[in-house]
């Protein structure tokens, strides 16, 4: 299992983030539109750190699982954590005066989709793209 991860401190590891997702699903076999999916899900999940978590890490790594291979990354931050998880994963929801799209953009994107979030304490995004 190979695994890589970035630092969310500034806008610029967004970019990094995205880069290395591209680079990864390119590795393993994705064809174009799943490698612009998986990066658009990435730039979603780093924004989202970068806005409102005061610091927190992207981990990409590469799944193979009996015959199948994918990629999994995981956005964990140290922020408040989300009130209302309900809320954030409705279609149109935003606290950012964007277009809502976030977090169910992402679910959309990918074939799993799991979130976990502490008050106080941080929340945690593991998405999983797998190998068509």
């Amino acid at each position: 299992m190979e695994r890589s991860s970035v630092e969310m401190l500034t806008e610029w590891d967004i970019v990094e983030a995205r880069q290395s997702g591209r680079n990864e699903a390119k590795k393993i076999g994705f064809g174009a539109v799943d490698q612009a999916r998986i990066t658009t899900a990435i730039s979603e999940l780093a924004r989202n750190i970068y806005l409102y978590a005061e610091t927190g890490h992207i981990s990409i790594e590469i799944l193979e699982v009996d015959d199948k291979k994918g990629i999994k990354i995981i956005a964990k931050d140290k922020g408040p954590g989300i009130k209302d998880i309900r809320l954030v994963i409705q279609d149109g929801y935003s606290t950012s005066q964007g277009l809502g799209a976030g977090l169910p953009g992402v679910r959309r994107l990918m074939d799993e989709f799991d979130i976990q979030t502490w008050a106080g304490e941080g929340t945690e995004v593991s998405i999983i793209k797998w190998l068509r």
